[in-house]
């Protein structure tokens, strides 16, 4: 299995990132929340025909605890910090979601599976060059966004696609 290298980065069917430079931080927090509304509050998409909801609580500052991880960084809830890579990239949660293919996990667009992560189900889904992934709860009768996140670092791809590649050959 190979990754499609063959459409540039980003594909062109993303929208374009958010412009941390163009606001100063308050603005650039609106503007991403607005589309976090836009994409999970105000409408409720599915994964994979399963309805998705939000993790709201705590709510700091208004906006629900998925959208903090959506924008921030920290393995300690309390101490996240925020990501200006991953908040520039909020457009991209819904249509990598909106793209992945139920019924291939290997398709042009998204790549997904399945794993384990703290005793719970969890998918990723990443762009092909594992440049990009989405993570998503499964609790059963919904699925939760968890988080999503830029991945900067080469070996951290390779470690990924190690990972999708088990994934396939188990399944």
């Amino acid at each position: 299995m190979s990754a499609d290298t063959s459409n540039a980065y980003p594909p062109e069917w993303l929208p374009p990132v958010i412009d941390f430079n163009a606001h100063q931080w308050d603005a650039f927090l609106e503007v991403t929340y607005a589309i976090f509304q836009k994409d999970f509050v105000h409408s409720k998409p599915k994964f994979f025909g399963i309805p998705m909801r939000l993790k709201r609580h705590p709510v700091i500052n208004g906006k629900e605890a998925t959208f903090w991880h959506f924008i921030s960084e920290g393995e300690i809830e309390s101490e996240r910090t925020p990501d200006i890579p991953r908040a520039s990239r909020i457009p991209w949660v819904r249509p990598i979601i909106e793209n992945a293919d139920k019924f291939k996990a290997l398709s042009t667009r998204v790549y997904w599976w399945k794993t384990r992560r703290r005793n719970e189900t969890r998918y990723l889904l990443a762009l092909p060059d594992f440049s990009h992934v989405v993570v998503i709860a499964d609790r059963g009768d919904y699925t939760l966004p968890w988080t999503h996140y830029p991945v900067l670092q080469e070996h951290r791809k390779r470690k990924l696609r190690k990972e999708f590649e088990r994934f396939l050959s188990d399944h």
